[in-house]
């Protein structure tokens, strides 16, 4: 089997995940636990923390980059693996977040609310783009089509990083108007 026909057995997963994480994500953020009257304590600790989880992806993400640069093939594997559990701690903490706590309302006022927002709408609709773009690249990686990895991760790489690097500035702009 050829490393083209490897990648395909993904496919299915790479759809799925795709299309099944921004679903459930959108699902449960409008659920909120403590009005559905579950005794819950909202986790109102977690944004600080996911935003610097946030910080240390984007770190990775360019240690990733360096190591393979310079060739460190071994240490560019274990710091994307990194990379991708810290989003998925990333994501979890944010769901359970927005499902024990009301959301905050950004108070700036100005030419600074129009520059959240935007920073905001771009890390949303980014961070769902690139959930297929990782899931390609790591199944390029893994089934040794390094060739194909290459040219996708020229697109995720700047991609995820954004995503990772715009999670922190918006925590960091809305972080004045939590509760």
């Amino acid at each position: 089997m050829n490393t083209t026909e490897s990648e395909k057995k993904y496919n299915k997963w790479i759809v799925i995940l795709s299309i099944g994480i921004p679903l459930v994500v959108a699902g449960l953020f409008g659920v909120n636990l403590r009005r559905l009257g579950f005794n819950v304590e909202p986790l109102t600790f977690l944004p600080p923390i996911y935003a610097t989880v946030n910080g240390i992806t984007a770190l990775v993400l360019i240690f990733a980059f360096v190591a393979i640069k310079n060739k460190n093939r071994k240490l560019h594997e274990r710091l994307m693996k990194f990379a991708i559990m810290l989003s998925i701690a990333f994501l979890a903490m944010y769901v359970a977040y927005h499902m024990t706590s009301d959301s905050t309302k950004f108070g700036g006022q100005g030419a600074i609310k129009y520059v959240y927002y935007f920073i905001l709408i771009t890390h949303i609709i980014l961070s769902i783009i690139i959930i297929p773009f990782v899931l390609i690249t790591y199944v390029r990686a893994i089934t040794n089509n390094i060739e194909r990895h290459k040219k996708i991760a020229k697109i995720t790489f700047p991609l995820w990083l954004y995503v990772a690097i715009t999670g922190v500035i918006v925590y960091m702009m809305i972080s004045p108007y939590y509760a």
